[in-house]
């Protein structure tokens, strides 16, 4: 796999990152959910394509990375006294899912960064190419 196609798996994960990422601030104050319960955060999970330790037995190029999956985080939904709000319970508590704005702003940033990392060695590659192909005219 070139470079290109590697920096391509990057974009399309980290693309991948910022849907979850999203969902996740749109949820931010959903206290219930069709089936009834506080909106559970969502966590992307990603790694590369191929074990690193079986690319260097067989000798193979790199081939990038890839999601494995969405999970949902496991932390438990907070409970917030709202005694008036329409979903609060008995003792006057509602359950908001487990997230923090400035946690999720965090990760978007981070994720953005990384976006930006895999679009500007695309665009490196690409003028690299671009360049062999000038030269190779001559």
């Amino acid at each position: 796999m070139d470079p290109m196609q590697i920096s391509r798996t990057g974009l399309d994960v980290e693309w991948r990152r910022m849907e979850v990422i999203a969902a996740n601030l749109a949820n931010l104050n959903t206290t219930r959910t069709a089936l009834g319960e506080p909106y559970q955060p969502l966590r992307l999970v990603s790694g590369p394509r191929m074990d690193f330790n079986a690319h260097l037995a067989a000798g193979a190029g790199l081939t990038g990375v890839q999601v494995y999956g969405v999970e949902p985080t496991t932390e438990p939904a907070r409970r917030v006294y709202e005694p008036s709000h329409p979903h609060a319970d008995a003792d006057g508590y509602v359950r908001y899912p487990a997230l923090d704005h400035a946690t999720e702003m965090t990760l978007l940033l981070q994720t953005a960064r990384a976006y930006e990392a895999n679009l500007m060695a695309l665009s490196a590659g690409r003028q690299m190419y671009a360049k062999a192909l000038e030269i190779g005219r001559r």
